[in-house]
């Protein structure tokens, strides 16, 4: 019987992984899609769904890491970045798209992914436990955890002092919209989260309408793209990434990889550009420096990504990280699936629920499915994909399926006042992005600052 359920968990994660590649694998072509915006939607739809939690994991990091290696493929064909972690490799990579080798950018990019996804699941769960013992007296210790968590990411992103100062007033706006709802008998939490995923979508959606930002917006003419032929030198169908890199580029891409692995509360485009720089200095030839940086730093991406998953979500329960606090967050809290006790800051979610042996095997069983769906297909079919993409897919079709899957799960939680919730946060929360460099990231902690913190510096002043 025992045998039996592990048996159907196992196909099951199998299943979701291999759903999650998929999707993500597509989506990562689509340039400019923030990984936030993509991920955390239909993670939390999948947790809400009831899907076991071992499906719930292994379709997020599938999905992470399959769309981190396709998100090259706009980056180094198109010059245009796949996502957010995309913008530090897009330099080096049009620097070879204008050399006229934008495919050996792609396949350094995407093979240098591979190699650190498969090295980053053992070392960010290796990491995870040894801080696991302590993670009683960071759950006790959460209230101010999440405060200075929230003032050193502040200070990491791009708006530095000018995020931290904006943490107050952040946070007070949540605080009343929380006490307002509330006043109605409605308790909101999943609306916070799709609000601040979709901020930067909604303020676009706004200044269009608005007879200042809507004419710097719009285009007279069709962008065009030129893409340089394609050129394949390997046989069959998936090549061998220890061959695509030298052996310099592999080292680098492991070394700087293993670092990443290690860190869990840096943003990931810090962690990106850092790593980068620390590569890029000690290699002295031009053209190998630019394909070195690039693997590596595409490495970064997936390393990053999967540490700042894991270490918090293994060790402490509670999303101690850009990532768990932003794209993650659906597998920390997911009301009323997962939830993290906003008083004591008590956990009831995939750390509560998979042991440290399954976030590994699962872990790994994600990363091989990503592997065996994204790899082959960017490296054999970017260009045609590429193509399509830019010639056939409807950006606004994108985002009115993204905002039709938020409304619905809006409603769900709160009727209209979950929708008014919603934009509400996104609107303040994609203004601030833009203007403060106030990122969804610190929008996150912030959130998080004011469901535990002030409460509990309200019991200590009165």
């Amino acid at each position: 019987m025992v045998q039996a359920d592990l048996l159907n968990q196992i196909l099951v994660a199998a299943g979701m992984g291999l759903l999650g590649a998929v999707v993500f694998t597509a989506i990562g072509l689509i340039s400019g899609t923030d990984e936030t915006t993509t991920l955390a939607p239909p993670t939390l739809l999948v947790a809400l769904l009831g899907v076991p939690p071992a499906g719930v994991f292994t379709f997020f990091l599938a999905g992470a890491v399959a769309k981190h290696m396709t998100h090259a493929v706009p980056t180094a064909l198109l010059g245009i970045p796949g996502d957010t972690t995309a913008i530090p490799l897009l330099q080096d990579a049009n620097i070879l798209r204008n050399l006229g080798v934008p495919h050996i950018a792609l396949r350094k990019m995407v093979s240098g992914g591979l190699i650190a996804a498969f090295l980053a699941v053992p070392l960010a769960v290796s990491f995870a436990v040894l801080l696991a013992p302590f993670g009683d007296i960071i759950s006790k210790s959460a209230p101010w955890i999440f405060m200075t968590a929230a003032v050193l990411i502040a200070y990491l992103s791009g708006g530095r002092w000018a995020s931290v100062v904006t943490l107050v007033p952040f946070v007070l706006v949540i605080v009343a919209l929380q006490a307002f709802t509330a006043s109605r008998g409605v308790k909101l939490s999943v609306s916070y989260f799709l609000g601040i995923a979709i901020g930067p979508l909604v303020a676009d959606l706004f200044s269009v309408l608005s007879p200042i930002e809507g004419p710097r917006m719009r285009r007279d003419r069709v962008r065009t793209f030129s893409l340089a032929p394609d050129v394949k030198s390997w046989s069959g169908y998936f090549p061998n990434p220890f061959k695509v890199l030298d052996a310099t580029q592999t080292r680098w891409t492991l070394a700087a990889a293993a670092v990443s692995s290690a860190t869990f509360v840096f943003s990931p485009v810090a962690m990106t550009v850092v790593m980068g720089e620390a590569v890029g200095s000690r290699i002295k030839h031009a053209y190998h420096r630019l394909t070195t940086v690039l693997a590596a730093r595409n490495g970064v991406t997936e390393a990053t990504y999967i540490a700042e998953v894991l270490i918090p979500l293994i060790a402490f329960g509670l999303p101690l990280s850009p990532v768990a606090a932003g794209p993650a967050a659906p597998l920390f809290n997911a009301p009323p699936r997962f939830t993290v006790d906003t008083a004591t800051g008590q956990t009831h979610n995939l750390h509560d629920l998979l042991g440290h042996w399954e976030f590994l095997g699962y872990g790994m069983l994600a990363v091989v499915l990503a592997a065996l769906v994204s790899y082959p297909f960017a490296m054999n079919h970017a260009r045609r994909a590429a193509l399509f993409v830019s010639r056939k897919v409807s950006h606004e079709a994108i985002i009115a399926t993204f905002v039709g899957l938020i409304i619905v799960i809006s409603v769900w939680e709160g009727q209209v006042l979950g929708l008014l919730v919603i934009l509400t946060m996104g609107l303040l929360g994609g203004l601030l992005s833009r203007t403060l460099g106030f990122n969804t990231g610190v929008q996150f902690m912030g959130y998080y600052t004011a469901v535990l913190t002030v409460p509990a510096l309200l019991k200590l002043f009165t």
